[in-house]
């Protein structure tokens, strides 16, 4: 890399290799897909699942917790909580910065054929042992997996696969198996309304589900929902979030959610943090696979005021 003055320019720095740079901070991948996805346990919070991705061919981060990417000076930015011009002293300051991390090359023709992408092929009814399963695990109801729920099979990297797929607004599916949790493009929020002042609001359909089977034995409550399809779309489902005179928010209780949560209570009274109830799971889900009946009694009579 041509330097001047010895020194890195700006668009030198956001072109530096961030794998080798994350090592340099003492960061490294819990897992590698497909030679160039390299996911970390997230440098700019606590968490204790990988969500944190740098695509190797592209040179990006994106954190799916924050809802955030970009290059290596919007990581440092975020990372040291300093100016630009700070960070590019913190950069100039390392005199083999550039001989370590130096971006790698790749074959124009490896990125074409690594780049595969999840294509839905069709959807039916659930029907197929594994998932049904899969559901009896998660303690979700056949019938009301049925009014929500699909059997996707979908295309990826040449092969089919099946799972239960779960549409959002924008017609992608999030699908999951025993195996795996994906999505299908478009990535989008799913938003069930019923003209209603309230709204049930949940970070996945997992837990949309997990809400409508504690409501099995009740009345029927009259109410809108958002499925986020993950936590980075909290600031697209504010519009319509924004609707309701009360927001009940049911989101995971790891790093993340309470994030989401706090901001949210911060923003107004008609947000209500609903996750006490599971305070000691990571989600509702996980709450309603592993409580007593006594707990789950009082979820019900909490639902149903």
């Amino acid at each position: 890399m041509d330097l001047r003055n010895g020194k890195l320019s700006l668009q030198q720095a956001k072109e530096l290799d961030m794998v080798q740079y994350l090592a340099g901070l003492g960061y490294h991948p819990e897992k590698i897909r497909k030679d160039m996805d390299y996911w970390y346990l997230s440098p700019l919070r606590i968490e204790g699942e990988p969500s944190f991705k740098v695509n190797r061919v592209k040179n990006r981060w994106f954190d799916f917790g924050l809802g955030k990417g970009g290059n290596l000076i919007d990581f440092g930015l975020r990372y040291f909580n300093c100016t630009v011009r700070e960070l590019m002293d913190k950069l100039n300051a390392e005199p083999r910065l550039v001989q370590t991390i130096e971006r790698p090359v790749f074959d124009p023709g490896f990125i074409k054929d690594r780049e595969q992408k999840i294509t839905v092929l069709g959807e039916k009814p659930l029907f197929s042992y594994p998932l049904i399963n899969y559901l009896h695990e998660r303690h979700i109801p056949r019938m009301i997996a049925d009014q929500f729920c699909c059997e996707v099979t979908y295309e990826m990297d040449g092969r089919n696969y099946y799972g239960i797929g779960f549409k959002n607004d924008a017609g992608g599916y999030e699908i999951r198996n025993s195996y795996v949790k994906q999505s299908s493009s478009p990535k989008d929020i799913t938003t069930i309304g019923n003209s209603t002042g309230e709204v049930q609001v949940f970070e996945g359909f997992m837990d949309f589900l997990s809400w409508q089977t504690m409501q099995l034995q009740q009345p029927v409550l009259n109410t809108d929902f958002v499925i986020l399809n993950g936590a980075a779309f909290f600031e697209k489902a504010r519009p319509i979030m924004e609707r309701h005179d009360t927001i009940r928010l049911w989101l995971d209780r790891d790093a993340t959610g309470k994030e989401y949560t706090k901001f949210a209570l911060s923003l107004g009274k008609n947000y209500c943090d609903e996750s006490q109830l599971y305070s000691k799971h990571k989600d509702l889900n996980d709450w309603l696979t592993s409580s007593s009946t006594v707990q789950k009694s009082q979820l019900r009579q909490k639902i149903d005021h």
